[in-house]
């Protein structure tokens, strides 16, 4: 099931759009509830060309005249007995007119009672023609289909609402031909028995001068009139409603050359109604006084006025379009797209002005080439995008400027654009929370991570380490040299270097090469290094010396110095391939300068606990 109230939106030209919503909003303001029914209803649904609008009211349809008169419709004409309304508005062709329903005591004269739409749809010609839809408010868009339409429109079939319906109003055989012509749609089998019995009983003797001249004018509305003047001509209809007109009337050529003139002005945007201009060519060999009888059948007065209009209509376009003031591509361009559009129609194919040629042999195929050179990209880098308001219309301006030989250089589109580029965007605000306590403390635990990598040596793997890694227990001396770096131990005063039993192993083999005392050195060195701290830094590591509580100590610099441990024990373990950062020798004890240490206030709630620093145990050999 299609959604109306997008294919109203969508399918409609704005010209319809406007005349729907005009009819609309008149037909609430006196109270009465609308539906657009009808072809418009086939039309939206089966994809065709939406020709014309119908619209059907609950209450007297007359009262409505005035109103639509002052919004803008042109009133073509009325019939009284069934309250239907004939008008145009703005070029779209709009029938207004009463729900009823109907009665026919006789063939071809029905008698009129008003009712309620559904009843409405039950007394039209064919399913097809027999849904609605509301334009209401609650229910807009809603689809009356109360004789399953929709499935005669999907098998594109042509199926009578009533068994009676071609001998009730003889009229209808005339309209199967011509949808059929039409559209290339099928009588279903019952329908078809009907339509054949009908015409062997001569039930269009029985039509109404109303309804004949009704069927003529719609032939004119037709998109292919003489196609649909030739099927009802073969199908014998012609010579029962008025035998005069014939297709040998008819000027082919000139047809087929309006056809394509239409499609030449539809590209551009030009959506002329061709009713007008096809009749001149209809009845270009019609004697005079036949002619004269056919417009008096013809049920919309309005519509023979503006097709005996035309002609005085299309000069005074064409003096308007070879004005000076129209001279610029643009002003003509603007002129031929903003006119009414029958007379540029008229013109277009009749016309015989050099000047007036070549100005539409220009806005079919030169002028048009201007849109190609719309800077879309330059727009987008000014930020000029589609959501913008007023976009379209600058769009617009532009493609005028490029169809007068202006702005040339991307300078001057740039200057042109300017004005229309909105700022630039603010950067981004980056909302940070303010620094408070907690980020001073880590700000503070953060600098004494950085002292402590700077002042700690390397740590040498621990006896346990080596051997469950498998690393050789002697080395060349310059290693085991560099091994033979205290470990550390955690004091709540500071942090204290305590040999490992490998590392002293290592200074006595340096003493003993070269006759120094090594260990009373280290020693000294490992005295003066000793600083008061604020905070106890213990380090997680695997010690022999007996367990005792530990201090409270800052995990970053626990966490560093574990990390270095583990990352020694990998590379000697074999199982990580790069090397940790070079370890740097510790140099003499007499040249080595302090480093001044940042002196931290303790916190006021820490209690700083002196504690004996933990003899190192030496291992049994």
């Amino acid at each position: 099931m299609p959604d109306y109230v997008y294919l109203l939106e969508n399918r409609l030209s704005s010209a319809q759009q406007n005349a729907l919503t005009q009819v609309r909003h008149i037909a609430r303001d006196h109270g009465m509830t609308v539906f657009l029914t009808g072809g418009a209803v086939r039309d939206l649904t089966t994809g065709f060309p939406v020709r014309d609008l119908d619209f059907s009211v609950h209450g007297n349809a007359l009262k409505l005249k005035k109103s639509l008169e002052k919004a803008g419709a042109a009133l073509w004409g009325e019939h009284e007995p069934s309250r239907t309304l004939f008008l145009r508005f703005k070029g779209v062709r709009v029938e207004v007119s009463s729900a009823r329903r109907e009665e026919f005591p006789k063939p071809g004269k029905p008698v009129y009672h008003w009712a309620t739409i559904l009843e409405d749809l039950r007394r039209r010609d064919f399913t097809a023609n027999a849904m609605a839809i509301s334009l209401n408010e609650g229910s807009y868009g809603l689809l009356l289909d109360p004789l399953n339409g929709i499935a005669d429109l999907e098998a594109r079939t042509l199926r009578l609402v009533s068994s009676y319906g071609f001998l009730e109003d003889p009229s209808r055989l005339l309209r199967a031909i011509r949808f059929q012509a039409r559209m290339g749609w099928e009588l279903d089998e019952r329908t078809k028995i009907r339509y054949n019995n009908a015409k062997e009983d001569g039930a269009i003797d029985a039509i109404s001068p109303y309804l004949s001249g009704y069927e003529l004018e719609e032939i004119a509305h037709e998109e292919d009139a003489l196609k649909a003047l030739r099927a009802l001509e073969t199908e014998g209809w012609m010579k029962y409603i008025f035998p005069a007109w014939t297709s040998a009337k008819a000027d082919v050529q000139g047809l087929e050359g309006l056809h394509q003139t239409l499609i030449q002005l539809l590209i551009q945007g030009i959506h002329p109604d061709l009713s007008a201009a096809q009749m001149e060519f209809l009845t270009a060999k019609m004697p005079p006084k036949d002619l004269s009888a056919l417009k008096k059948m013809f049920p919309r007065p309005g519509f023979v006025a503006y097709w005996e209009h035309l002609e005085d209509a299309t000069k005074e376009f064409q003096k308007e379009l070879l004005d000076k003031k129209n001279a610029a591509p643009s002003a003509t361009w603007k002129l031929l797209t903003n006119y009414a559009p029958e007379p540029v129609l008229w013109l277009a194919h009749t016309g015989k002005n050099a000047q007036v040629q070549t100005k539409l042999k220009n806005f079919y195929s030169v002028w048009p080439e201007a849109r190609q050179k719309i800077p879309t990209t330059l727009m987008l880098e000014m930020r000029i995008v589609p959501d913008l308001p007023g976009y379209q219309d600058l769009v617009q301006e532009i493609f005028y400027q490029l169809m007068d030989g202006k702005l040339a250089t991307e300078e001057e589109m740039r200057a042109f654009l300017e004005p229309h580029s909105p700022p630039a965007p603010p950067p981004p605000v980056k909302i940070g929370r303010a620094r408070g306590k907690k980020a001073e403390a880590k700000s503070r635990i953060k600098d004494e991570e950085e002292e402590s990598e700077e002042e700690l040596p390397h740590v040498g793997l621990l006896d346990e380490d080596a051997e469950e890694s498998g690393a050789p227990d002697a080395e060349s001396d310059e290693e085991d040299d560099h091994e033979a770096i205290p470990r550390l131990a955690s004091t709540s005063t500071g942090t204290v270097k305590t040999p490992s039993a490998k590392a002293e192993a290592v200074v006595e083999k340096k003493s003993a090469k070269s006759g120094t005392d090594h260990k009373a050195s280290i020693a000294q060195k490992t005295s003066r290094e000793k600083k008061p701290a604020a905070k106890a830094v213990p380090v997680a590591e695997k010690v022999t010396t007996p367990k005792k509580p530990a201090a409270k100590v800052a995990p970053a610099a626990k966490t560093l110095v574990v990390k270095k441990v583990a990352a020694k024990a990998q590379v000697k373990a074999g199982r990580i391939t790069h090397k940790p950062p070079a370890k740097r020798a510790p140099k003499p004890a007499a040249k080595k300068a302090k480093k001044p240490v940042k002196k931290t206030a303790p916190k006021p709630t820490a209690k700083i606990v002196k504690k004996p620093v933990a003899k190192p145990v030496k291992k049994k050999r």
